[in-house]
Order: structure tokens, then sequence, then C-alpha cells
């Protein structure tokens, strides 16, 4: 059984005010970090680890390196190397051309029954009714 709760105009207010001071939180946090990454930048150079200690409190800069193959680049290389087993082909549904064969006839909806997975995602938006 599920325990329903009784929503107030109290919580209502919390939640938009709450949401509200997170925004300003989130802002704030990034102009600090953009500060913290201007000074280690002046300091060590942009892609080098710092540290310093003030106040008590220590602040350290790490930097994480991804690596990841410029696609065309590597196919194109692989191709040239006759490595075709190292290039992966990939199966995809083509969206847009799935809509347009729809729109244009050629492809009628009951064909795709069963095909078409359906998500949804609960969203909360508070606002006040009156602007403030």
């Amino acid at each position: 059984m599920v325990k329903q709760s009784l929503i107030t105009g109290e919580m209502l207010v919390r939640y938009y005010e709450l949401n509200k001071q997170k925004k300003e939180i989130e802002l704030e946090m990034n102009q600090l970090k953009d500060a913290f990454q201007s000074y280690f930048n002046h300091l060590v150079g942009t892609d080098h680890k710092g540290e310093i200690t003030i106040s008590g409190y220590k602040l350290q800069r790490q930097i994480r390196k991804t690596e990841k193959y410029n696609e065309a680049e590597t196919i194109k290389r692989l191709e040239e190397l006759k490595m075709n087993d190292l290039i992966q082909v990939v199966k995809k549904p083509n969206d847009v051309k799935i809509k347009a064969a729809l729109n244009l006839g050629f492809l009628k909806a009951d064909q795709l029954d069963g095909c078409v997975i359906t998500t949804t995602n609960p969203a909360i938006s508070v606002k006040p009714v009156t602007p403030r």
C-alpha cells in the first residue's frame, strides 16, 4: 500500500527557494573553480597539477588525461594497413530516415510494432504562479 502524503504550500515554497539557492551556489562554486584554475594556470601552467595550503585547507588541481582515437583518421589508416578486423561495424536504426519513410508512406507504423521503445522520466518543476 502506497502512503499518500499531503503536499502543502510551505513545501512548494521551500522547494522553490532551495532550488533557487542551489542555482546560486552552483554559479558561485563555478566562479571559484574558475579562479582556482586561473591561479594554477599562472603558477604551474595549464596542464600541470598543483597544490597549495591556506588557512588549514588544501587546494589541489589534478590533471585527468583521456585518450581516444580520431575515428575518421584511424579507420582510414587501418584500411590502408589492411587491418579491417580492427574496425567495428555498428548497425543502428537511422531515426531520421525511418521518420521520413513513415511520413512519405514507404513504411507503415504497424510494420514497426514492437520495435519502438518509449521511456518516461518524471521531472519536478515548482514556479510561482505570479512572478517574484
